[in-house]
């Protein structure tokens, strides 16, 4: 019975933490309500405290994205991969295309399984423009993108958690992107293309492929 009483003040106490420093949560806790599954076959469902992604044999980038869109904010959540046979990622400020299923395109906080590189928490631009920080890998990247591409994965080959629960911390005023993985920042990216992106949803990702397992947990903005 102590111990029982010892939780529920804990979560008190982190409900009240979090309601004080102005921040919601963008998961209940018990279903996905308010969250829909759109585009590929992946799957998701709410375990706990948890929204879990899994996929075996993928056709397409499978998504959860949120009813709601969001502008101006302060995102924070948790991630950590159950095996690292896949790829993932965050969308934010995310939008779809206008057909039935429209595709789902924008700004994406990699998760990144760590073959070959080290970039979770650098910012992607899903089905448009590709790497926007670090400067996508490629035989026409310069010597100071190349230096950029390693310093990147040299950082996050000394922070990621591979086989662990990892922080993560997305803040957008309107066109100044920042993105911080365990404390640490990984992206400051002023967007002045023309497809800079204001407002839209959040979407937890299953990548397309042989296997995908991960999942998230914490999830709560704090609108700016």
């Amino acid at each position: 019975m102590k111990k029982v009483h010892q939780l529920i003040t804990a979560l008190l106490f982190l409900s009240c933490a979090q309601a004080q420093e102005g921040f919601i949560p963008l998961y209940n806790g018990n279903d996905l309500s308010g969250w829909k599954v759109v585009n590929g076959d992946g799957k998701f469902k709410a375990e706990g405290e948890c929204i879990v992604g899994t996929g075996k044999n993928v056709r397409n980038n499978t998504f959860l994205r949120t009813e709601k869109t969001y502008k101006n904010y302060d995102f924070r959540f948790e991630m950590k991969f159950d095996d690292l046979s896949g790829n993932s990622g965050m969308m934010f400020r995310g939008l779809q295309k206008k057909d039935a299923d429209g595709r789902v395109h924008g700004y994406q906080c990699e998760h990144d399984n760590g073959k070959g590189r080290a970039w979770t928490a650098g910012l992607y631009d899903e089905a448009r423009r590709g790497w926007l920080q670090p400067p996508p890998l490629n035989p026409k990247s310069t010597d100071a993108q190349k230096a950029e591409q390693n310093a990147f994965t040299a950082q996050g080959q000394k922070i990621m958690k591979w086989n662990d629960w990892n922080e993560v911390r997305i803040v957008c005023e309107d066109r100044h992107i920042q993105i911080w993985l365990n404390g640490e920042k990984r992206v400051d990216y002023t967007d002045n293309d023309a497809a800079f992106t204001p407002e839209g949803f959040f979407a937890l990702q299953v990548h397309g492929g042989k296997s995908c397992n991960v999942r998230w947990r914490h999830l709560k903005i704090k609108v700016l």
